[in-house]
């Protein structure tokens, strides 16, 4: 037996005994209709199960409230928790989120894209420094507005949202220098995004200015596992750090463990950790690890009311600041 799927507004308009438009009224905001019509309506829908179709209506608009949402590593906390926040922020302005996995760098990610685009997806936001420019292209080209997120394009009618990465790897700087550090290293993935290389970029600079050198490794993806890695590579050495500044909280994470474990140093007596992204596990016993706490909260308002505005679509660029979380991970000043 076949089954019926979707319950039409002219049924709803037959056992309610209105007209097809007084159904229209009635589930429209802000429309003109009596109280005994949407009563009748409404009490009809119900016994029906009828859904107003938002998607049908808003194409009569040229609006379908379908965000594409175009992430990797989504299994990685701080990515999970700006997905978090998108979504919710999202769905408080009635939106839809699509989402589309880039982890894979093949065409995969661009038919999962021109699929969205058929379902007239309004916009896309872009998470992460990973998927080509190729991309961008194809969501400015559908007509899409484009928010994009620690991204190092500059687009015409995209909002571009960035963290000043080199102004808190000045920070982390001070914050071993306070403790007495006088031996840094950074420890970085191979992933090399904007917002990676300049967290590296500008620890490096911010040495130089002090006169200082830093050693830095790279490897892997940011994982735990890479800050395994990485810890090995420069525990090995024959002068070893005493400060190591991390790309983000799970390599810091891994770092620690290797450090303690492995080496039978001390954090931070002997070795002083600073990370990024302040994820859930930086607040652990565990680690009780110093990090930055990147703005999620902000950069979901502004990503949304951003495509929720309906005026000329300009350029924009916000360049948002990090708040150091600290923790014991790094010594106490030195007086």
């Amino acid at each position: 037996m076949s089954r019926k799927i979707y319950v039409s507004a002219k049924e709803v308009a037959e056992r309610a005994g209105v007209s097809r438009s007084a159904v229209s009224r009635t589930f429209t905001p802000g429309a003109s209709v009596s109280a005994e019509t949407r009563r009748r309506v409404t009490e009809a829908a119900h016994e029906l199960g009828y859904h107003v179709n938002h998607l049908a209506r808003g194409l009569m608009r040229n609006e379908s409230g379908i965000v594409c949402l175009i992430v990797s590593e989504m299994d990685t906390p701080y990515r999970a928790s700006l997905v978090r926040a998108l979504t919710r922020r999202l769905q408080s302005q009635s939106k839809v989120a699509m989402l589309i996995n880039t982890d894979r760098s093949d065409s995969s990610v661009d038919q999962a894209l021109k699929q969205a685009i058929s379902y007239r997806a309004d916009a896309s936001i872009i998470l992460s420094g990973m998927p080509d420019r190729s991309i961008t292209d194809l969501c400015l080209r559908s007509g899409q507005r484009l928010v994009l997120i620690n991204r190092d394009e500059d687009r015409d009618g995209a909002l571009m949202i960035n963290l000043d990465d080199q102004e808190a790897a000045r920070r982390a700087l001070s914050a071993f220098l306070e403790a007495g550090c006088r031996s840094f290293a950074f420890a970085n993935s191979e992933v090399m995004t904007p917002s990676l290389m300049a967290r590296e970029v500008g620890f490096q600079a911010a040495a130089r200015e002090q006169g200082l050198e830093v050693t830095v490794e790279r490897y892997g993806s940011t994982t735990y596992q890479s800050g395994v890695v990485l810890a090995e590579r420069l525990l090995e050495r024959e002068h070893t750090p005493d400060a190591i500044f991390c790309a983000n909280d799970l390599i810091a994470c891994g770092v620690m463990d290797v450090a303690r474990h492995r080496y039978k140093l001390a954090v931070p007596e002997d070795l002083c950790v600073i990370g990024f992204d302040n994820i859930e596990q930086a607040a652990w016993s565990s680690y009780q690890l110093t990090t930055f706490a990147q703005p999620v909260e902000e950069i979901a308002v502004r990503a949304v009311e951003w495509l929720s505005d309906h005026g000329p679509v300009e350029i924009h660029s916000h360049r948002l600041g990090t708040q150091l979380i600290w923790r014991g991970s790094v010594r106490e000043a030195k007086s």
